[in-house]
C-alpha cells in the first residue's frame, strides 16, 4: 500500500510515542477528511535486561508491526527533556528506534512536540492526558486501546494526518 507522501487518495498512518520500556503504536487512515481507526498496540521491553537487548526488543517490535500493516507515513514524538539526563539520554535511545523503523522500511517519517499533538487533538497544548484519551476517542470512535501509551500514539498520528491535510491544501492554493 505504500505510496508517494502528500499524494491523494487514502494513506495509512502510524504514529509512534517512544519510550524505553513501553513504546505505544497507532495506526489510522485518512481518506480526505475522514479518519478511521485500523489497529495500535504497545511494545514493551524487559527492565531487567541490558540496554542493548532492550532497544533490540523494541527495534524487532517495530519492524512486526511495519511489516503487518505496512503504513504510508509516520509520525513521531519529540522526546521531553526532563531534569534527570539519564533518564533523557534512554529515552533519546528510545526514539532513535521510533525513528530508524520506518527510514528502514523507507516510510516518510514527521516529528511533532507534545504540545503540539495535544493542541491539534485537544485544542489545548497543556491538555491531560484523560482529555486527549477522550479526544482520541471521540475522533476515532472505534478504538480499542488498552494502553495510555497506544492512544498517545493514536493521538501523534492523528496529529500527522491534520498537518499532512493543511498541507495539501496550501500546496494547491500555491
Amino acid at each position: 500500500m505504500m505510496q508517494a507522501p502528500g499524494s491523494p487518495g487514502p494513506v495509512s498512518i502510524i504514529g509512534l510515542d517512544p519510550g524505553l520500556r513501553h513504546t505505544g503504536w497507532g495506526i489510522i487512515r485518512q481518506d480526505g477528511t475522514h479518519l478511521s481507526f485500523v489497529a495500535c498496540g504497545r511494545i514493551d521491553s524487559t527492565a531487567t535486561l541490558a540496554m542493548a537487548v532492550r532497544l533490540r526488543q523494541l527495534h524487532e517490535g517495530l519492524l512486526a508491526v511495519f511489516g503487518a500493516h505496512r503504513p504510508d507515513e509516520a509520525a513521531v514524538e519529540e522526546t521531553f527533556v526532563n531534569r534527570d539526563p539519564q533518564s533523557a539520554l534512554k529515552l533519546g535511545q528510545a526514539r532513535g528506534i521510533a525513528l530508524l523503523a520506518p527510514a528502514l522500511m523507507d516510510c516518510p517519517v514527521a516529528e511533532y512536540a507534545a504540545n503540539v499533538v495535544k493542541k491539534t487533538v485537544v485544542g489545548a497544548g497543556h491538555a491531560d492526558k484523560d482529555q486527549v484519551a477522550m479526544m482520541v476517542k471521540v475522533l476515532l470512535p472505534k478504538v480499542t486501546a488498552s494502553s495510555a501509551d497506544a492512544i498517545d500514539a493514536l493521538a501523534v498520528a492523528i496529529t500527522h494526518a491534520q498537518h499532512r491535510a493543511s498541507r495539501q491544501r496550501l500546496a494547491r492554493l500555491a
